[in-house]
């Protein structure tokens, strides 16, 4: 056991999810805090994570591969000798592990090797979380039928919407941690129409998801929506809202409860087509908007979480 003051854990247990690879895959954060009242900062070294009560790591994680859990890669050219961790200071590694196949561990345990500015080698043994296996809530596509580009996705943990953490009242979260960006697509495959010396020079109707209906994917009550934003301008600028929360980055929105827990999320819808309002009960696949460009969008597309 590490006798520094440093903490590690796992905020949220991480759920089973299977891909459209066929795989069964695990997304979770792992925290790590020093404590220390001075300035010998640690260096993480090696990452094992561990299945049950195993002895042997279902997976090893060193040099470059930890850089990775960061959400950025170490400076080319650069020797990778781990990840300083100085006091005061908070690492956060954004773990996506693919379970091998016929693994289906009910809890992890990580262990984390640390090296002091003496050269001391230090671990943490025994950092564990459990692994939560539920039926997943089945949905319907958000939107109507056509040729769609899904980009930014879960299954890119090196997306911008995987590590982009908001404090609101003193609450760190993630909230785009599983949100995907869907982008209407023309019969040649081309966001937009129409060819131009400058994209900035297109408008919203350029686009060819403008306009599209967007649809519930699920029976469920709406929780909240809004709707009066102006629709933006494609590839221009965008103002930094100054506070962070739905009203300002969403732009139009829905929020759907579809069970208990469990929300969808339609955001940048355009300006006056939101059909529905909270507390209204909704059917799987009625209209309640439509793809547009409000809120933190720089072109139009249905952000859907």
């Amino acid at each position: 056991m590490i006798e520094r003051l440093t903490e590690a854990r796992i905020p949220f247990a991480p759920h089973v999810v299977t891909g459209s690879d066929g795989q069964r895959h695990l997304a979770y954060k792992l925290r790590i805090t020093s404590f220390q009242s001075h300035d010998d900062a640690l260096r993480l070294t090696r990452l094992a994570i561990f299945g049950d009560a195993g002895d042997v790591p279902m997976i090893t994680i060193g040099g470059a591969g930890l850089q990775r859990l960061l959400n950025r890669s170490a400076a080319e050219g650069k020797s990778v000798e781990g990840i300083p961790i100085a006091s005061g200071r908070t690492l956060p590694l954004f773990l996506w592990l693919t379970l091998p196949a016929g693994l289906g561990p009910g809890s992890l345990r990580q262990q984390l090797t640390f090296v002091t500015a003496k050269g001391e080698i230090e671990r943490a043994d025994d950092v564990p979380t459990a692994v939560i296996e539920n039926a997943p809530v089945k949905i319907a596509p958000p939107l109507r039928g056509g040729r769609w580009l899904v980009v930014d996705g879960p299954g890119n943990p090196l997306s911008h919407h995987w590590g982009s953490p908001v404090v609101i009242d003193g609450k760190l979260s993630i909230p785009q941690r599983f949100a995907s960006d869907w982008f209407g697509l023309d019969e040649g495959n081309h966001s937009l129409r129409s060819r131009y010396e400058a994209l900035t020079s297109s408008v919203d109707e350029d686009w060819a998801g403008y306009g599209r209906e967007v649809l519930a994917v699920a029976d469920g009550v709406i929780v909240d929506a809004r709707d009066g934003i102006a629709n933006g301008k494609p590839l221009r600028p965008l103002e930094t809202p100054a506070d962070l929360t739905a009203q300002t980055l969403y732009g139009n929105f829905v929020i759907l409860a579809i069970a208990p827990g469990v929300y969808a999320h339609y955001a940048h819808l355009r300006q006056g087509s939101v059909t529905v309002r909270p507390g209204e009960r909704v059917r799987r696949g009625v209209v309640i908007g439509r793809v547009g460009q409000t809120g933190s969008a720089g072109a139009p597309h249905l952000h859907f979480t």
